[in-house]
């Protein structure tokens, strides 16, 4: 297909940094872009020869691999690529062909060069040479669905341990999935046939399904590479099946995570899932701060970094639920523990108390509830050791209104919806974050859902939500300046996690309860909201842009107190900021006002 110069130039408008140049540079631009039609499968360049310019990617999609063969990303249609060989010595560093047809517009390198001269926003944005030598950041940021192995070699329960180990060895994999009716039952690896049937000596016409591990742990292909390795590190694992709407997409060994480097908050996993105390916990969680500005500063998103640093929360309440279970012993009827606040929602920085629960089978009795109570205070004092503090609302499975069988559970998020005093909206919002860390995960199940559908069908409750969140409004002053913090320690600053980063909170919430959806992470909540149709695509992008800029502000700024020796908080000065950096947060508080606004009036962001 062709495509006239003003269809590149509105294309262009529309992405960054292309939008930021002045209309008579972006029209000249425009003009020098040149239209490539790619058949699926075609190569566009190979690694190591020189490159003919910046590659942008109109409609299609590009796989990239890197100098071994590996898969390192795909890419979809406003994507931008070559920039790293142009920059180096003109010569690619990865390999890339289309994944499906697709339509390239190509920049050529002189005029690339030009713009790298003359245009700094250009220039910052293309030049990352400065995280050419971050080592882990791919596993950190790469989906699992680039690196997966896609077609994994799978029989079904019937077959035998000898053919089993004949097809393992005849396709040079050390795994294999089970699977009964298109589904995932288990898995079983050359260790198992070793450990389980050469070792007892059972006959090799033993059907696979009997030495195969049941139900074993699974990923989506959404999950990042960091997640498999900390999964694989804490559960001591080297195979993980990928499994998305139930169905076996893939599988994850050790093999396909060898390319990566991301040791550093594995190792911290690694080391939480090996401590044998909370004392020992805490040395380990000690380093966090360390780990936050390496990823900061090293350049990962927000929600990346975010993510890692929750990993090591949950492992280390994994862990001490373990050893609180050593210690009192064996529970006496199911249970799960749940995070909620900022771990519930994986979105943990360097400043974190706890907020935690329990849900109890229903068989559950009172001579049972005192074996809870020593488990939720081992645990909460444990964490606290760990430097996550106590709840200063006692929002803590130590708090035995919060340590309660599924029945009372129940009851409380029905009278919550039922009667949605501001009390009940304050604690449904916290509780709307739940998210399991460890347990038996089917008793939160049934909850979660009809929850989600009772609070939807109740109109007033629902707005009763929306009034409660917007209580938290960013601080947005007169004559383009910020509303700061008058009086008190944290005078002449801005709170941006109440005032930045809970607005957007508190919203993604209430799109979750609009659309019934079922995430908790508030950048996973408002995607899946654009993609419902809760949100418009226009006012999904703005506001998960405005987000994007303020929690990477709050990062930035923690950062710069750990290296000035300070504990890291929340509270910024707007003097520290640029002016460029002023207007670009203050844009984004302005977005947030707008979506409140909407939100307010009932209107949602349809538009």
């Amino acid at each position: 297909m062709t495509l006239p110069v003003d269809e590149i130039l509105r294309f262009l408008r529309s992405v960054h940094p292309y939008d930021s140049l002045a209309a008579d540079t972006l029209d000249g631009i425009a003009q020098r872009f040149q239209v490539l039609n790619i058949d699926k499968g075609q190569p566009i360049y190979t690694f190591g020869e020189p490159m003919a310019g910046l590659y942008l990617l109109h409609d299609g999609e590009v796989e990239v691999r890197d100098g071994n063969g590996s898969p390192v990303s795909l890419l979809g249609p406003r994507n931008s690529f070559g920039e790293r060989g142009l920059i180096r010595d003109n010569k690619a560093v990865t390999s890339t062909r289309a994944a499906a047809d697709s339509v390239l517009l190509m920049l050529p390198r002189a005029d690339f060069d030009t713009l790298m001269t003359t245009e700094p926003t250009f220039a910052k944005f293309f030049d990352r040479r400065r995280n050419d030598v971050r080592r882990g950041s791919d596993l950190a940021t790469s989906r699992v669905q680039t690196f997966m192995a896609k077609t994994p070699v799978t029989c079904p329960l019937q077959t035998s341990v000898q053919q089993a180990a004949r097809l393992m060895h005849d396709k040079h994999i050390s795994s294999l999935c089970i699977v009964n009716d298109d589904r995932l039952a288990g898995i079983v690896t050359t260790r198992d046939l070793t450990g389980k049937v050469l070792a007892p000596g059972l006959p090799c016409t033993t059907p696979v399904e009997q030495v195969m591990a049941h139900d074993p742990l699974t990923l989506s292909p959404s999950a990042i590479g960091s997640d498999v390795l900390h999964a694989m590190m804490e559960h001591r694992i080297g195979h993980i099946p990928i499994v998305e709407a139930g169905k076996l997409v893939g599988i994850v060994t050790q093999t396909d995570l060898t390319r990566f480097q991301a040791v550093s908050s594995a190792e911290l996993v690694s080391a939480i899932a090996r401590a044998d105390t909370a004392v020992e916990m805490a040395r380990v969680t000690a380093e966090i701060p360390r780990l936050l500005v390496q990823l900061v500063a090293g350049g990962n998103r927000h929600e990346v970094v975010t993510r890692l640093i929750t990993d090591i929360a949950d492992t280390a309440t994994r862990r001490l639920l373990k050893l609180a279970e050593a210690t009192l012993g064996p529970p006496p009827v199911p249970y799960l523990w749940l995070a909620c606040g900022s771990q519930g929602r994986q979105e943990q920085t360097g400043v974190s108390d706890q907020d935690n629960c329990l849900i109890l089978d229903d068989a559950v009795t009172e001579q049972q509830m005192p074996y809870f109570a020593k488990l939720a205070k081992f645990v909460s004092d444990g964490l606290d050791t760990c430097g996550y503090f106590y709840c200063p609302g006692d929002m803590m499975a130590t708090n035995p209104r919060w340590c309660q069988p599924v029945r009372v559970w129940r009851q409380y998020f029905q009278g919550w919806i039922a009667k949605p005093d501001p009390a009940a909206q304050m604690l449904a919002s916290v509780m709307f974050d739940l998210r399991p860390i460890g347990g038996d995960k089917s008793l939160f199940d049934g909850l979660h859902t009809e929850t989600l559908q009772a609070a939807n069908r109740n109109s007033i409750f629902v707005a009763h939500m929306v009034a409660n969140s917007l209580k938290h409004t960013p601080p947005l002053g007169l004559l383009r300046g910020f509303a700061t913090i008058r009086s008190g320690e944290h005078r002449n600053t801005i709170d941006l996690k109440l005032n930045g980063v809970v607005p957007v909170v508190d919203l993604g919430r209430i799109y979750a309860l609009q659309g019934k959806l079922t995430e908790v992470n508030t950048r996973a909540r408002l995607r899946a909201a654009e993609a419902a149709g809760v949100l418009s695509a226009s006012g999904g992008r703005d506001l998960i842009d405005a987000y994007d800029l303020i929690a990477e502000t709050r990062l930035n700024h923690q950062l710069v107190r750990i290296n000035a020796g300070e504990a890291p908080d929340n509270f910024m000065p707007p003097t520290t900021l640029s002016d460029f950096e002023r207007s670009h947060l203050r844009d984004a508080f302005v977005v947030i006002k707008t979506m409140q606004s909407s939100v307010g009036q009932g209107r949602g962001m349809l538009s």
